[in-house]
């Protein structure tokens, strides 16, 4: 690939009204619930992009830059910068924990940290609680309560929201016998938060659970420094153009390793099925990779893995976003959804595989509605045709297409056996609602 230029600010932007008058690099955007508001970033300027995506060469871009101005020779294309120097997590000793984590603790009492998806149905709330024995089951585990006001889930005047245990992991922050439980969400008179897809998810795997459905999602994601801006991106300006980046090794190729790898780590540790992590396309993205789970617990599995991250990322000071589409020009961010049965998985399972497609391409856009938490109008950024995606309008199937809605794995083409790959779903999606979806159509032919 020919060397491209790119634009360097002389001095690091000190305000977003500033950083958006230099490179209309972020762009404020009004949530459904006035309460709740997210920062995502507008197109970078100077650069144009085209695919040319292939099976063979997954991320093989073709770029073009306008004649811009040379990059100072003596950072020539590092993606670095002063990132971080405002964040107030960044600048915290992480050492001065380690003098009372070591603090003797009763036999009998163990931390539980409780887990749930908020009112806007793709952040996460926590809290804690002790408890005097070890549960074996989430069963054993006492329901709890919010505030379910300040999380955009009930009204003031009857704020108190229930916490019901679905599923237990091993706690990677305090370890022993600490324990972090994901739970679902219900109003004050125990019927299902809005958020709260779980409920229907459960129902669906419970009527086809002999099918065996298996899951396994790639979860993509961003790195965002205390400005909102992709970590190590130079300031007022924009890097490279994407090539290098996909499973790219190089201290100007990546960022946040530390991060990752610590994030695997804690995953294994917690009790999560991760397959595996990469680089994606774009700097300062990465993918992780959760499954084979079953059915709802495929869920529980992500959600889980998703809070472990945005854990780890408040003690390394940055923000993870999984916006689907917060740079425009650049590959956005999904969250693949592989799928199987067990007949899928058998002897000419490709037959069922394509019955399966067949059924999904009959209800598209009630798919599309489901697979971002606002009905669409997120996927509606990053669904474009481009960008190794299908247009949000069309459906479509293909072998070893990553242009396509749909895509058969070019082995399981080969073995005529095993799954697909739904490519539609954002990276923000709620994945109860995800595997509820599939699950329904596929099996149960709703």
């Amino acid at each position: 690939m020919r060397a491209h230029k790119y634009v360097r600010a002389a001095n690091r932007p000190q305000s977003i009204s500033e950083c958006r008058a230099r490179c209309s690099s972020l762009s404020t955007r009004t949530q459904r619930n006035a309460t709740y508001e997210r920062a995502t970033l507008k197109p970078l300027p100077r650069i144009s992009i085209s695919t040319n995506m292939s099976d063979a060469a997954h991320g093989q871009v073709e770029a073009k830059a306008e004649t811009v101005t040379e990059a100072p020779k003596d950072n020539p294309k590092i993606l670095s910068g002063p990132v971080l120097t405002n964040s107030p997590n960044a600048v915290l000793s992480k050492t001065l924990l380690g003098r009372y984590n070591d603090l003797p603790l009763p036999a009998d009492r163990i931390l539980a940290t409780y887990i749930w998806i908020d009112g806007t149905g793709e952040h996460l709330r926590s809290k804690d609680r002790t408890l005097t024995f070890i549960p074996k089951r989430p069963s054993d585990l006492p329901d709890w309560n919010f505030d379910g006001s300040s999380t955009g889930q009930a009204d003031g005047h009857n704020s108190d929201t229930f916490l019901v245990p679905r599923a237990i992991y091993k706690d990677p922050f305090r370890r022993g016998n600490h324990i972090l439980v994901m739970c679902d969400t219900f109003t004050y008179n125990m019927k299902p938060t809005e958020s709260n897809h779980r409920v229907k998810c459960e129902e669906a795997y419970n009527e086809c659970k002999d099918e065996e459905p298996w899951f396994g999602i790639e979860q993509e994601y961003i790195l965002l420094d205390s400005d909102l801006r992709p970590f190590g991106w130079p300031p007022g300006g924009c890097p490279p153009p994407q090539g290098p980046y996909y499973c790219g090794v190089g201290a100007n190729k990546v960022f946040a390793r530390d991060l990752v790898e610590a994030h695997y780590r804690c995953c294994l540790y917690a009790g999560v099925p991760i397959a595996g992590t990469n680089a994606e396309v774009m700097p300062s993205q990465w993918e992780f990779q959760v499954g084979p789970s079953v059915g709802v617990g495929a869920g529980d599995d992500l959600w889980i893995a998703r809070y472990i991250l945005h854990r780890l990322a408040e003690e390394y000071g940055v923000i993870v976003t999984f916006d689907p589409k917060p740079v425009q020009g650049w590959n956005g961010s999904g969250a693949h959804t592989n799928f199987s049965t067990k007949k899928m998985r058998g002897p000419d399972g490709i037959i069922e595989i394509e019955k399966a497609i067949d059924k999904l391409s009959k209800v598209h856009m009630k798919h599309i509605k489901v697979y971002d938490p606002r009905g669409g109008k997120d996927n509606e950024r990053r669904l474009t045709g481009l960008h190794e995606t299908a247009s949000i309008n069309d459906f479509s199937a293909g072998v070893a297409n990553r242009g396509s809605s749909i895509r058969i794995p070019r082995l399981v083409a080969q073995d005529r056996c095993g799954y697909f790959e739904d490519r539609r779903p954002a990276s923000n999606c709620d994945p109860y609602a995800v595997v509820n979806a599939l699950m329904r159509t596929c099996i149960l032919n709703e």
